[in-house]
């Protein structure tokens, strides 16, 4: 009795576990998915690392330019901060954090396309 309703006890937390993983890969998703669009014309970027930020909702992605002028890989970063859930609030690069309408742009016309879908560096190596 008393390990079903420990058992029981524990399912709503699980539950919580799963929702926080579903956002984490959406957050994970949408700023891996903005890489190409920062990266030089006629470059391949190849990520390197993805990983939250301590104390805060920022996810930093770590990857490489290969390409795109440059006869050598470069390693580049980019700092994507949300608020609730999966919504994309800030991006900032090594020039700094991206005004609010290149951001609103990048979101409308880059993001909620299915060509960023298509470029993701994650998918469209495999």
């Amino acid at each position: 009795m008393r390990r079903a309703a420990f058992a029981l006890g524990l399912l709503p937390l699980l539950g919580l576990a799963a929702c926080e993983s579903s956002v984490d890969q959406q957050r994970a998703t949408i700023c891996r998915r903005l890489v190409p669009a920062l990266a030089p014309a006629d470059s391949t970027v190849r990520i390197l690392r993805i990983g939250a930020l301590r104390a805060s909702d920022d996810l930093q992605v770590d990857y490489a330019v290969i390409g795109g002028g440059s006869r050598s890989a470069r390693q580049r970063r980019v700092v994507c901060g949300f608020g609730p859930g999966a919504e994309l609030l800030g991006v900032s690069t090594e020039q700094g954090p991206m005004n609010g309408a290149a951001l609103y742009l990048l979101k409308r016309y880059y993001l909620d396309t299915p060509e960023a879908a298509a470029d993701d560096p994650v998918t469209a190596a495999h």
